[in-house]
């Protein structure tokens, strides 16, 4: 497993009967997660929840507030600030267990690298890279998860880093960047299961994604570091995207792969939250 780190503003509480309790800087929530299969541990304290998250029977789902919360607040974690808020659709604008990806991201660069981040969302990993030194191009085809991940470069201190945030389809920049002959010294990618691009183009990940691997690994450039590719999606596993970056990077540039899942650390538990794959491509030290 990859283990979430540094999260200094986070814990995960309890999980089971389908939910997970959080706290996000000492307000809780409580947000379904289908993998909980198991009983809860500690029925009790499911009563701190200041907001739970309802399914709909008929799809998506809403809110219900117990005490009034801030529209939205600051959390601190993998040594990175953050604004978190209920979303429309259970989310918080945050994914915690991408804090080891970070920590990855953070090792493997170096000042003047360049690097390419793929539904940069609002900003977890384009953070990580820009504190070690990078140049980053932040590729969203949401307008405003691009403003929100403008708003964490502030708050973390980094808004004179040279990072350029682009709303686009990420593909269609992706063959752009090929006919302008950039290259990258690392790539991260994180697609959505579904989504639509900027023009309303369909994604949909079990289709596109091994040709968007194929595309945008020719970016990569001779010094490459780092290509790294996470997935939320049921039913595609840490060995399908292993063998995406076998096919597409090992086999032309060397280096190793290491595919795993992604999960965090139930308090004071010896449990473990699954929270999908993450394969990693890196190149071998000299």
């Amino acid at each position: 497993m990859f283990v979430a780190s540094g999260m200094q503003d986070y814990q995960l509480y309890d999980t089971g009967e389908g939910m997970k309790l959080e706290s996000w800087a000492g307000i809780w929530l409580s947000r379904p997660d289908p993998q909980a299969i198991w009983k809860k541990q500690f029925p009790g304290k499911w009563e701190k929840a200041a907001a739970v998250y309802r399914r709909s029977s008929a799809g998506g789902g809403h809110w219900e507030y117990k005490r009034k919360l801030p529209e939205r607040w600051e959390v601190e974690i993998g040594g990175l600030r953050f604004y978190v808020r209920p979303t429309g659709f259970k989310h918080t604008g945050l994914f915690p267990e991408q804090s080891c990806n970070w920590a990855f991201i953070r090792e493997h660069t170096a000042p003047g690298d360049r690097v390419l981040n793929l539904f940069a969302y609002t900003g977890g990993a384009t953070l990580a890279a820009a504190a070690a030194g990078a140049e980053v191009a932040h590729v969203d085809a949401a307008k405003g998860m691009v403003a929100w991940a403008r708003e964490n470069a502030a708050l973390s201190g980094l808004s004179d880093r040279p990072i350029r945030y682009i709303v686009d389809d990420c593909l269609k920049f992706v063959k752009r960047e090929q006919r302008r002959g950039r290259q990258y010294e690392g790539i991260i990618m994180d697609p959505p299961s579904y989504g639509r691009g900027s023009g309303g183009e369909v994604w949909k990940l079990e289709d596109s994604i091994a040709e968007l691997v194929e595309e945008a690994a020719k970016l990569l450039s001779p010094r490459a570091k780092f290509f790294l590719l996470s997935s939320y999606t049921t039913g595609l596993s840490a060995v399908v995207t292993g063998n995406l970056l076998e096919q597409y990077v090992r086999s032309r540039l060397g280096g190793r792969i290491e595919a795993d899942t992604l999960a965090i650390p139930v308090e004071q538990s010896r449990l473990y939250l699954p929270c999908g794959t993450t394969a990693r491509w890196m190149r071998e030290e000299a």
